[in-house]
């Protein structure tokens, strides 16, 4: 009958590494007062002997959780693409992730957040768009004393620490691109109103496009709301018109999918007769045909910075440093098969 290998203790690393326990306990808590070689030996033994703490212990001697929760408003490509950047950082320090779908139409999600800070004790909590301006949930979050990192917020800028692109220098880019490429009547879907990212995507269209004293036919912007289905109605409409676009510049992939997908039940060519651009390079971006051009997130990256935040964050629990953290990361424009110059008409 085999046994169960024992189990290897925190006296045993501090040994190996010739420090006492305690030390070992400031490296696992990851505390700023530790010399970097100490640290360096103590992960190293660590390693050598596989230790793995027993995080019930670990937080009934800290009174910590090392809990951070990912607050969203439903799955998709963008949640799991972050929650793996997430994931990958919080496990590097002994952290767990909760994932935690909210209905923002909910007029109970008050007392929800309420009974799920009262159940578990959170280091922090990471908010997805449109959750990042949810009055209801910051202001639950805030009488907790939690600290928040917001993801693309659209207002109260320095209320938080945020992370995000520059979406409407991104969104001038694209739109740079078409007019290059010799577009001058471009069809634009908007996102969902109460996320930040539609307003700066739509302003840097617009602005792209006076740059070049090109006009906007504004019977060829339609409100898509980041959803396929929605493009797909929008997507009808611009190209019904007794004009219809060239291009078509829609602000989240799905919603140029769907652009795509009309597009070919109308028996367009693409990208001859009609371009089409996305936004956040999903999966599904380079899954369909043409494949799309579009503007690549740092999805993962941008995860693991908001998770790094409140691990680096939490142990202290004096509020954000001075000037609260704001970090605009580098977008990049993808260039595929779905954009080409306007054929004669």
């Amino acid at each position: 009958m085999s046994s169960v290998p024992p189990s290897v203790t925190i006296q045993q690393v501090a040994d190996l590494a010739e420090v006492s326990p305690k030390t070992v306990s400031r490296v696992i808590n990851n505390e700023l007062s530790v010399r970097d070689d100490t640290r360096a030996r103590v992960l190293q033994a660590i390693e050598a002997l596989n230790y793995r703490p027993n995080l019930n212990a670990r937080g009934l001697a800290s009174n910590r959780s090392f809990l951070i929760g990912l607050f969203c408003e439903k799955p998709g490509d963008y949640l799991s693409e972050f929650q793996g950047g997430a994931v990958n950082r919080c496990r590097e320090s002994g952290f767990h992730l909760l994932v935690e779908p909210w209905d923002t139409e909910s007029r109970t999600i008050g007392r929800q957040v309420e009974t799920l800070l009262g159940q578990l004790r959170l280091e922090g909590a990471i908010l997805l768009p449109p959750l990042g301006d949810h009055p209801v949930i910051l202001g639950k979050l805030n009488e907790a004393a939690i600290p928040i990192v917001r993801i693309a917020p659209k207002s109260n800028l320095n209320a938080t620490a945020s992370i995000g692109i520059d979406d409407y220098a991104a969104a001038r880019q694209v739109t740079a691109h078409l007019l290059g490429l010799g577009h001058r009547r471009i069809g634009f879907i908007l996102g969902r109103p109460e996320h930040g990212a539609t307003e700066q995507r739509y302003l840097g269209f617009i602005d792209e496009m006076r740059a070049h004293s090109v006009p906007v036919d504004f019977d060829l912007v339609q409100t898509g709301n980041f959803e396929f289905a929605d493009g797909l109605i929008c997507a009808e409409r611009m190209l019904r018109a007794a004009v219809p676009p060239t291009a078509i510049f829609a602000s989240n992939d799905d919603m140029a999918a769907a652009v795509i997908s009309v597009a070919r039940k109308f028996g367009l060519s693409l990208p001859n007769q009609l371009s089409v651009t996305g936004f956040d390079d999903v999966p599904v971006a380079s899954m369909i045909w043409p494949e799309l051009t579009t503007v690549r997130q740092p999805v993962a990256a941008m995860a693991r910075l908001a998770a790094d935040l409140i691990i680096e964050h939490a142990p202290r629990r004096r509020g954000w440093p001075e000037p609260i953290p704001r970090h605009l990361l580098e977008h990049k424009l993808i260039l595929r098969n779905s954009t080409a110059p306007p054929a004669p008409r």
